[in-house]
């Protein structure tokens, strides 16, 4: 199998190689959501509170366990973001 070793034009040949695409193109892509970052927030907000007291409905110590790491976890991500 031989490929073609054909030389495209410059004409044809871009200048330069965009790094990121222009607003235009992003704007009109139908797979990026747009403005939908609270209502994801406040979606994963009310499942872990949801999961949390639906664990401390049927074990006391679990759900105290849970607490605990869920404020850990804030804890430690907001010391690693500012360090």
């Amino acid at each position: 199998m031989s490929l073609p070793n054909e030389e495209v034009p410059k004409a044809q040949r871009p200048s330069t190689i965009r790094e990121t695409p222009s607003k235009a193109t992003i704007d009109q892509d139908p797979l990026i959501a747009k403005g939908l970052q609270k209502e994801q927030y406040i979606g994963i907000f009310s499942v872990a509170v949801s999961l949390i007291l639906v664990v401390g409905f049927f074990s006391r110590k679990v759900e105290y366990a849970l607490l605990f790491a869920a404020a850990l976890s804030i804890v430690l991500i907001a010391f690693f973001l500012t360090v």
